[in-house]
């Protein structure tokens, strides 16, 4: 992967098996910050009043910790009020960037992949993209390499739904990319944190 490639995360983690893209997990726990709940407090709401929809007390813990690290990694308390309040095509989008700049996985794929597609003009898309993009990622890094293959499998899961619930795709089976517009106030912030290259992967270029 290129170098200048430099999210908040440095780290490929298998954990997007179980830390998917959670919209309504980041809603809620948006709403609890906006609220003014220090993060323990948070936490603390959300296990004891269930929230979130894991099957196990720990699991939820786990899934409110991961969306905290999301929301805390924007570094902007507007956008998280933006995740909690704005309509949910705006909000997804932010939450979208937040996954991106706390997964490398993430953060690749959707600048070298759809990024790369759509600087191109080239809408197409199917398995062979995902394919191409763990080959040569596995080719590249030690720790992606090691994966168990169940592991890829449920990493390619996430990520191609992931681009599903965002609009990019229409569905699972879908061959072409849709056009996506960036909201102009996630625009901003990305472009105030310095963080341009994540642009293309909402198909800004200028």
């Amino acid at each position: 992967m290129p170098d200048n490639i430099s999210p908040i995360s440095e780290e490929y983690k298998a954990s997007i098996t179980r830390e998917q893209f959670m919209f309504h997990e980041m809603r809620t726990t948006a709403k609890l910050l906006v609220e003014g709940l220090s993060d323990d407090e948070v936490v603390q709401r959300i296990v004891a009043e269930r929230l979130l929809q894991a099957p196990t007390e720990r699991l939820v813990r786990g899934q409110a910790l991961a969306c905290l690290k999301r929301l805390h990694g924007l570094n902007d308390d507007d956008m998280v009020r933006a995740i909690a309040t704005q309509p949910p095509d705006v909000s997804r989008q932010i939450c979208l960037y937040a996954f991106m700049k706390y997964n490398r996985l993430v953060w690749d794929f959707m600048i070298t992949v759809i990024g790369e597609k759509y600087r191109n003009l080239d809408l197409s898309f199917g398995k062979m993209d995902v394919n191409a993009f763990f080959l040569r990622l596995q080719g590249q890094i030690d720790s992606v390499a090691a994966w168990s293959d169940s592991t890829v499998a449920k990493a390619k899961q996430v990520l191609v739904h992931t681009l599903v619930e965002n609009g990019y795709l229409d569905g699972l089976r879908a061959d072409h990319l849709n056009l996506v517009w960036l909201d102009s106030c996630l625009e901003k912030s990305i472009r105030d944190h310095r963080d341009d290259r994540a642009l293309a992967a909402f198909n800004r270029f200028d």
